[in-house]
């Protein structure tokens, strides 16, 4: 049974313990923030701000929806404990069947509305984030429905969205993610305002699928349909057709200028840095802000994984990316991008390995846009979910040369929040992707050349170790 809304989530996490409810008042500027990073990284659980200094009664921050694999297991109906495996399997079979939304005339979304001159951004309890923020970034842990005039597809993605000031909001979508390509291929050219709406506080995961690279075309509410495993309640905004999942806490309506810019950042991003000051951003006059009473706005105190946005792209991005090395037919055992990795770094196991299907690999992970820049690719006695395993091939099995295959990334593919990068590589996306092969070479003799594992596996007969799996409790383990 999926939850109708977020609020009967955060019921849940604070039934399963994965929630702190701060009853007591607590400053937007900073110390939200710092409260939800600690929490992160102390492996802490969501964190929901009930008082909020210079809000009225009632006005909440929600910080960490899926900032666990606790969380995650939770958001999916599944006992808190599910394994990450099985979290993967779970998402994987979900994701095939997708479940068309249900439109409705009203929602609670719509229970308080501001539209034109009444609109009053700072009337939102928008968190300072971190030290050295340009501003108060109010997207987050939000997601951005847009719309492709050419071909009809509604789209959610996940962008970050700084308050300007009350009744403009300036944002940074790349060039070449789905809402890049459709202001710039559709809009900007014929100098159009783009219509978008911002959701905070819809069901987390609304929020998990804005955040999955599909393909261009896949409808995000039907996947979240899919995920909830039924219809989610959509309805439609006050000022374009834009549709909004209905039981979301806040939504905010506005139209992108496609002549104007603003300054946005700097911002404490996903990889963990701040890697970059003052930009040109993308500027958003907002023509409505939606709400429900006592509204809740969710974000994310980004920084050094896990957190959210880690944690989601694990899933989102580790299986996408699986799906792409299945349709080009590359013989892989499973896919995990790791949370501590950032979307950096992907593991990929498969039945057959050597230096060529390393490149292959590589190949179709960086086809259109290169993300990732390291890739571990091992053999099928790897559990590429158990990161020891995958440091010990790493460690033994890739050939400190012939092993390593390194490649520039041509300008505009690569990621601009690599920390690595220089400034002017970040500048203009342009960057390099290494494949670790930590596969045995396949011309390699099974039975002569390749060594021998040390593993329980591996090295005893099995009738010997079906007795010790038999009466391992009894000999008093």
């Amino acid at each position: 049974m999926a939850f109708k809304d977020l609020r009967q989530f955060i019921d849940k996490l604070d039934e399963t313990g994965d929630l702190v409810r701060i009853k007591q008042e607590i400053d937007w500027d900073l110390e939200a923030g710092a409260i939800g990073r600690h929490s992160y990284e102390t492996s802490g659980p969501a964190v929901l701000f009930e008082k909020i200094k210079d809000y009225p009664e009632g006005y909440r921050i929600f910080n960490g929806s899926l900032g666990t694999f606790r969380r995650v297991s939770v958001s999916l109906g599944l006992p808190p404990e599910t394994s990450i495996p099985e979290l993967y399997r779970v998402y994987e079979q979900r994701n095939e069947k997708a479940i068309k939304p249900k439109i409705v005339n009203d929602g609670p979304c719509k229970e308080i509305v501001m539209e034109g001159d009444s609109v009053d951004l700072n009337s939102l309890p928008t968190p300072y984030l971190h030290e050295g923020d340009g501003g108060r970034y109010i997207g987050t842990w939000s997601f951005t429905v847009s719309h492709d005039p050419e071909t009809g597809w509604e789209n959610w993605g996940m962008y970050r969205f700084m308050i300007h000031n009350p009744r403009y909001i300036v944002g940074w979508p790349r060039m070449h993610s789905h809402l890049g390509m459709i202001l710039h291929g559709q809009y900007v050219p014929q100098k159009k305002p783009m219509p978008i709406a911002l959701v905070l506080g819809a069901d987390a995961l609304c929020h998990m699928v804005a955040t999955a690279p599909f393909r261009i075309g896949v409808n995000e509410a039907e996947q979240a349909g899919a995920l909830r495993q039924e219809p989610l309640e959509l309805v439609k905004c006050n000022t374009s057709d834009l549709m909004v999942p209905a039981n979301s806490e806040i939504v905010i309506e506005g139209e992108i200028q496609p002549d104007r810019t603003a300054t946005e950042g700097p911002f404490g991003e996903y990889p963990g840095y701040r890697t970059e000051g003052v930009r040109a951003g993308v500027l958003v006059k907002v023509k409505a802000i939606t709400h429900r009473k006592s509204p809740i706005l969710t974000t994310i105190s980004l920084g050094i994984p896990p957190d959210d946005s880690s944690i989601a792209a694990s899933l989102t991005a580790g299986l996408a990316m699986k799906a792409r090395l299945v349709r080009h037919k590359i013989p892989i055992t499973d896919v995990f991008v790791p949370p501590e990795g950032v979307t950096h770094i992907v593991v990929v196991g498969v039945t057959k390995g050597g230096g060529a299907i390393a490149a292959e690999i590589t190949d179709v992970l960086t086809s259109r846009r290169a993300d990732v820049n390291k890739v571990i690719v091992v053999d099928d006695d790897i559990d590429v979910f158990d990161m020891g395993q995958v440091m010990h091939a790493l460690a033994t099995k890739c050939h400190p040369i012939r092993g390593i295959h390194a490649r520039e990334v041509e300008a505009g593919k690569a990621n601009p929040l690599t920390p690595c990068y220089t400034g002017e590589e970040r500048r203009a996306h342009r960057g390099a992707v290494v494949t670790f092969d930590c596969t045995w070479p396949p011309e390699w003799s099974r039975q002569t050349e390749v060594p021998v594992k040390s593993s329980f596996d591996v090295m005893y007969p099995q009738e010997l170790k079906d007795r010790v799996l038999r009466d391992w409790k009894k000999l008093g383990f």
